[in-house]
This record gives structure tokens, C-alpha cells and sequence, in this order.
């Protein structure tokens, strides 16, 4: 198992997406199938946005200098879906707004995704090289245990 930080990432990314893909093709009174999936997408995202905001931006802001705005519009994307994701953890499944908040949480994490990926990672990676990525993934790794499971612990949920 690879522990770029990068990488690491990036399967994040993919995890989340699955689960979102799931989460469309669930029927529309898929309940009990849909508080699940929403679940399993709130600890995913709560996970790793805590490892996002405590080691792997502060260390892309010191290494790459040019992604501050990058990394401050990524902390202000996080604080809309900290906050969404906390509501989404109350929302019972039948409520007619359950599917819209996951609709809008999933197109901000897609935007998200794809800003990170395709235009400040590159940077990161190229700043870095491999022997530090590697050394940031396995701090990463390491952190994962210790992320909060309530979204409203997350830093940028106060930002």
C-alpha cells in the first residue's frame, strides 16, 4: 500500500465517489439503503477532511506557497459540507430535503475533488517529490484514528 499523501487522497476521493454513485442508483424510497450510504459518506468525508485541514494543507501552504488561495477556498468548501454532512446526521431519510442536501453535498465534494486533483496537486507533487509525500501520507495514516466523528469537530466548521 502506497502512503503518498497524494495517492492517499486520491482513494478517498474514489471511496467517496462510489458511495456516491450508490447513492444515485438507490431507489427513491430506498430508505434504510440511503441513511446508510449517507453514513458511510459522512464518516469518510469527516475523516478526510480532518487529515486535509491538520497535516496535509498547512504542509502544502509551507512547501507551495502559491496554493494559499487554493487551500483557503478548500477550507471555506469544507465548512459548507461540515456543516450539511451535521445535518445530514439528524435528517431522517424520508424527509423530502434528505435527497437535495445529499445532491448538493455530493456536487461540492465532486468540485471539490476536482479542483484539488487537477489543479493544485500537481503542484504539490512536484514541490515535494516522493520521499516527503511519502513521509506526509504515513502522518497521515497515523492521524486517520484520532479524526473526530462529528463534523462540527473539524476546524473549518468554525472558520
Amino acid at each position: 500500500m502506497s502512503t503518498d499523501a497524494i495517492v492517499l487522497l486520491k482513494e478517498d476521493h474514489q471511496t467517496v465517489e462510489k458511495l456516491f454513485k450508490q447513492f444515485e442508483k438507490a431507489g427513491e424510497k430506498a430508505f434504510k439503503e440511503k441513511r446508510k450510504l449517507v453514513d458511510a459518506m459522512i464518516e469518510e468525508l469527516t475523516t478526510h477532511t480532518y487529515i486535509e485541514e491538520e497535516i496535509f494543507y498547512p504542509m502544502a501552504r509551507e512547501a507551495v506557497p502559491e496554493t494559499r488561495a487554493h487551500v483557503l477556498e478548500s477550507v471555506e468548501e469544507h465548512h459548507v459540507m461540515v456543516w450539511l454532512m451535521a445535518e445530514l446526521v439528524e435528517l431522517d431519510p424520508e424527509d423530502e430535503t434528505f435527497d437535495a442536501k445529499v445532491t448538493v453535498l455530493t456536487e461540492s465534494v465532486r468540485h471539490h475533488v476536482e479542483e484539488e486533483e487537477d489543479e493544485w496537486f500537481p503542484e504539490v507533487r512536484k514541490a515535494l517529490g516522493r520521499k516527503r509525500l511519502q513521509e506526509v501520507g504515513q502522518r497521515m495514516l497515523d492521524a486517520r484514528p484520532d479524526a473526530p466523528k462529528d463534523p462540527l469537530k473539524i476546524a473549518s466548521a468554525h472558520a
